[in-house]
């Protein structure tokens, strides 16, 4: 909570014009996983307990693995921020937007959660997100093509199921919270779409061949629908990357 609410003071901060932006400065230490609190225990993705729905206990572990998805989009979104100099002020801004949205993202719901009694920490967890931002932190065109536009645009396949899911079981009042995730993450996808392809334009190369690249070079998490086509849509994916995801 300490560090949801310190986001969103540097954001208003920011706002306010209370601080300042050096985008020429290279800060050269490696934080290895920043700021992560005694708990949850992290675990191997496939050690992670999967509880059934129809339980109270379920249905807050699948509350606890948003929030705690939202904690580390909160981590990302600050290093992509800081890690990576020389770029256009709209990029500092956008990510900043973006780690700002997210702190509001894992307080509502890490209150919601609080609601079914639970806390966050309270149920084990795993780091994939932000084991990619490690492989990805030598190269912001890598991070942008791997977070944003592969990792968080997977959410804008899932979430909405996951949201009929729980209200389907009982727990209504998430309705309007994954609401509000939804539309801000398509917004935080299109951010991704928007720089990587201002970096592969000034780079001079061609985005779906680099993209292809990528994902493999770094292994990252094939594709698998089903997909929500007018989601990545309104993030800006292009109708030939969409036709692609169908045939895939």
């Amino acid at each position: 909570m300490v560090k949801a609410a310190g986001v969103r003071r540097m954001a208003q901060s920011w706002a306010a014009g209370e601080i300042v932006l050096d985008s020429e400065v290279i800060i050269n230490e490696v934080i290895a996983f920043p700021g992560h609190p005694d708990k949850p225990e992290l675990v191997s993705p496939l050690a992670v307990k999967r509880r059934a729905m129809n339980t109270p206990e379920g249905r807050a572990a699948m509350i606890h693995a948003l929030v705690h998805i939202e904690f580390n989009a909160i981590n990302l979104a600050l290093d992509a921020l800081w890690r990576f100099a020389e770029m256009p002020r709209a990029y500092y801004a956008d990510w900043l937007q973006v780690a700002d949205e997210e702190a509001l993202h894992f307080r509502l719901l890490a209150d919601h959660l609080s609601t079914q009694g639970y806390a966050y920490g309270d149920f084990s967890a795993h780091n994939g997100l932000w084991d990619m931002a490690v492989r990805t932190q030598h190269d912001v065109l890598a991070r942008m093509a791997l977070i944003p536009r592969t990792m968080e645009a997977r959410g804008l396949d899932v979430v909405p199921g996951m949201r009929a899911k729980l209200i389907q079981a009982g727990d209504s009042e998430v309705g309007p919270v994954l609401d509000i995730v939804m539309r801000d993450e398509i917004g935080h996808v299109a951010i991704g779409n928007r720089w990587f392809n201002f970096l592969c334009e000034q780079r001079g190369l061609e985005p779906e061949a680099t993209y292809a690249n990528l994902v493999a070079k770094h292994n990252a998490v094939p594709h698998r629908g089903p997909f929500n086509l007018e989601a990545r849509r309104a993030a800006g994916f292009s109708e030939q990357e969409l036709v692609k995801l169908g045939m895939s």
